[in-house]
């Protein structure tokens, strides 16, 4: 068994970092570091929590100019996006905001002589299982609550982006946090599945592939640990009539391409109702010949290389199966698998699309977008409905009300109206059939990383 981890770099295919392995004494010294930190860690009100919390997030920014660079070198998103410091900061702040509210006791009047609540107490150590395409992101999505929330927190995070787990371990560090409360390990899959399984972690919270949520499910099986999954997508946009198109192409096509279409609510399959469709992919396609690939590094650069050869080569993959059953490709890119695949890939456009093609129907998680004219609402839903994922769709209407009706009949976890790839503290981040269970962020996000207790209390 490998017992380091290497960063292997997608911009020219060097070893970025190597790590070691936690050996098996060290991960359970951080489960006794965990069981003590959070006992202390308890009795530390929510409100000073809030400011210790807050200089933890303070550490992590202003690491920003440091980190940029670092994410381009491990999974090659361009310097010029600046990280993810702006959203990593809307959900810290605001997650930390309404900690008080979300955490209070749930009071339960009306019985005389009786005194009944609803306490939200936390689970104990929490497991963070982090991925790659949104390395800070995705983590501060439970880092957060869960501390504010009294858990300790231990954080594994992707190979790919080993680098961001040891940020957030400096962040603590500087931040004050009690010894133990919060731990990055660098683990393989082997020791990450006996770690959940070892009964000694009370919530795991996973972003990453169906596969992988089936181990995690397996791993934990008997534990009784709580789970937060966030799984496969294949997220919809449904263009209407009456759409704007100026705004709706320029936003979809980011979402399309942005961070090489690697985002778990990217959009990778749009539906344009036939009166507008001829002209939305002309413009759709002339917007994307904006999104030129290049290197990373260079100020200049607007699509980088995808983390992996490998991921690139399932795309290509994609790609030649629906030209070969009829699709036409509007961007020209190199679609030919050959041994010395790239992690570099530039955009696609494909028409004469269907759902008898992976591309349509199979997460692609790259920079490649379908595109399928419709006759109107009842075929655009049944299209959206018709894939085994459901994290977020999008309505492209001047009519809201028309886009609340077609959102409350899609399968999904968000419905968005004329925007899209975007993740609103302020509303439970979930999904539904094959993306995952559970729900991050907003009050919500609280409630799955604590437990109630209920108290009772008769005067004499």
């Amino acid at each position: 068994m490998a017992e380091s981890v290497r960063i292997v770099s997608p911009v020219d295919g060097r070893v970025y970092a190597e790590r070691p392995l936690a050996p098996a004494a060290e991960i359970e010294a951080a489960l006794t570091r965990a069981r003590y930190a959070r006992l202390s860690w308890g009795e530390v009100t929510i409100a000073e929590r809030a400011k210790i919390i807050s200089h933890f997030v303070d550490a992590l920014l202003e690491m920003n100019h440091e980190i940029v660079p670092e994410l381009a070198w491990q999974m090659g998103r361009p310097i010029r996006y600046g990280g993810e410091k702006r959203g990593v900061e809307e959900r810290a702040r605001y997650m930390i905001s309404i900690a008080q509210e979300a955490l209070a006791p749930s009071a339960k009047p009306g019985k005389e002589g009786l005194v009944r609540y609803i306490a939200r107490e936390p689970l104990g150590t929490v497991m963070v299982i982090a991925p790659w395409n949104y390395p800070y992101l995705t983590a501060v999505n439970s880092i957060v609550p869960g501390l504010m929330a009294g858990n300790a927190v231990i954080l594994k995070h992707a190979s790919q982006t080993l680098l961001a787990g040891e940020r957030f371990a400096m962040a603590a560090a500087q931040a004050g946090l009690p010894e133990g409360l919060f731990q990055n390990l660098v683990l393989g899959h082997e020791d990450a599945e006996k770690l959940i399984g070892s009964g000694a972690i009370d919530h795991i919270q996973f972003t990453g592939s169906v596969e992988g949520g089936r181990r995690i499910e397996k791993a934990a099986a008997g534990t009784f640990a709580t789970l937060g999954l966030e799984l496969g997508g294949k997220d919809p946009a449904y263009v209407r009539a009456d759409a704007e198109l100026a705004s709706t192409v320029e936003n979809l096509v980011d979402g399309s391409f942005f961070n090489s279409g690697q985002s778990c609510c990217g959009i990778e399959r749009i539906y344009v109702d036939d009166a507008v469709y001829a002209d939305f992919v002309e413009r759709f396609v002339e917007t994307a010949k904006g999104w030129t690939l290049g290197n990373p590094l260079d100020p200049e650069t607007v699509v980088g290389p995808m983390a992996r050869a490998s991921f690139a080569d399932h795309v290509r993959g994609q790609t030649l199966e629906a030209l070969r059953k009829g699709a036409t490709a509007h961007l020209n890119t190199k679609h030919d698998l050959d041994e010395d695949s790239s992690p570099y890939l530039a955009p696609e456009v494909l028409t004469g699309v269907n759902h008898q093609m992976s591309v349509m129907r199979e997460e692609s998680f790259g920079p490649i977008v379908g595109i399928m004219k419709v006759s109107g609402d009842e075929e655009a839903i049944t299209l959206m409905n018709d894939s085994p994922y459901g994290l977020t769709a999008s309505i492209w209407t001047a009519d809201l009300d028309m886009a609340a009706r077609i959102g409350a009949r899609v399968e999904t976890g968000t419905v968005f109206a004329n925007r899209c790839d975007y993740l609103d503290p302020a509303l439970v981040w979930t999904g539904v059939k094959d993306t995952g269970k559970g729900g991050g962020l907003s009050e919500i996000g609280y409630h799955n990383l604590t437990q109630p207790k209920s108290f009772h209390l008769k005067g004499i």
